[in-house]
């Protein structure tokens, strides 16, 4: 049997691989040593959806403890496994910009170092391997904040006309910009699964995603926009808007929708390949909107406040342009939009966050 190894495997783009792939009839290998609680407290904690893959998948699902700093460990791992490890998904990192600028160290060890860990163990071990990994729109920093918008009265939009009007492409610059410390350590990571690519002939790609979103997430007031929003709308929790208005525009990307463009590059693989990756046209939203819908969905309104200083680095708009992978994998499209995301993510936690 075919071995799938996921990093991250307890979180919400890791877990739902795991389930995707093990319905395919891979074995999955998970590696999470749950230091999701670690950056955002005991409430962000995956604990949960651990014990959640290991009830559904039974034996298929083998998980591992491990810390992707560990390169003895991670090579010890593909090198028992070697050349029946048929694709990896890495999706472990630390996610948030504020907790990046705390401990920049910890946030490069994990982003970069940990990545060119697995990188390593694959091309030593398993080097027909295909190497997903999540990357993110920030390796961009601040350079969307250079375009054209618009000042609409719920969002911020693009001016009509412009080559971005259907989405960001991959041929937007990544330097000489801010891009926030995790920005940084994300981007030195999707470089090197690049050169791993185009240097080693491996089968890589970075998916660079914006909002990564599905019921399933363990949201934060740092990290997991749509999650963290509906939560906060249904519990009562208070929420603080920073800067932009509260018109900022994101698009939002369900776990299942990703993870199926995952299967159809696995299925056929390139080397050293990029892809923007998102909600695009057919799935964002602003933030005020997203708060409209939220509270539509809960029954009650959402406790916020405004705070007028933006995250540094933050995006004021942000739509992602899918056209490159959907020429590449005519197949796949957006299946799910916000308000169907919304409405699952509260379907699918309410009796929980109720406890």
């Amino acid at each position: 049997m075919s071995i799938i190894i996921v990093s991250g495997s307890a979180g919400l783009i890791g877990s739902e691989a795991c389930l995707y792939f093990s319905s395919l009839g891979l074995k999955i290998i998970g590696i999470d040593n749950g230091m999701r609680s670690q950056f955002f407290g005991r409430e962000a904690s995956t604990e949960w959806n651990r014990q959640r893959l290991e009830k559904l998948l039974g034996e298929n699902y083998v998980h591992k403890n491990f810390d992707i700093r560990d390169r003895e460990t991670i090579g010890e791992l593909f090198k028992r496994y070697g050349k029946d490890i048929a694709l990896v998904i890495h999706t472990a990192a630390q996610p948030s910009h504020d907790w990046a600028a705390r401990e920049p160290h910890t946030d490069f060890a994990i982003n970069a170092n940990g990545t060119l860990n697995l990188l390593e163990a694959t091309r030593q071990y398993s080097p027909e391997a295909v190497f997903i990994y999540t990357s993110t729109n920030k390796v961009y920093g601040d350079i969307p904040n250079r375009l054209p918008l618009v000042e609409l009265p719920g969002r911020w939009e693009i001016q009509s006309g412009h080559p971005f009007e259907k989405g960001i492409t991959e041929d937007m610059a990544v330097d000489q910009c801010l891009h926030s410390l995790f920005g940084v350590s994300k981007l030195a990571a999707d470089l090197a699964v690049q050169e791993f690519g185009k240097y080693f002939g491996m089968k890589t790609v970075c998916f660079r995603g914006g909002c990564l979103t599905g019921p399933a997430h363990s949201g934060a007031e740092l990290h997991g926009f749509l999650a963290y929003l509906m939560k906060s709308t249904a519990c009562g929790i208070a929420y603080t808007i920073h800067g932009y208005k509260g018109k900022q525009v994101r698009d939002n990307i369900h776990c299942q929708d990703l993870v199926r463009a995952f299967a159809e590059f696995f299925k056929n693989p390139r080397s050293g390949e990029v892809y923007n990756i998102g909600g695009g046209r057919e799935s964002n939203c602003s933030m005020l909107e997203a708060i409209e819908i939220s509270e539509n969905i809960a029954g009650r309104k959402l406790n916020w406040t405004y705070q007028d200083q933006n995250r540094a680095g933050d995006h004021i708009w942000w739509i992602s342009s899918n056209a490159k992978f959907m020429s590449h994998y005519p197949n796949w499209r957006i299946n799910k939009g916000v308000k169907e995301i919304l409405q699952e993510i509260f379907d699918f936690n309410r009796e929980r966050w109720e406890k």
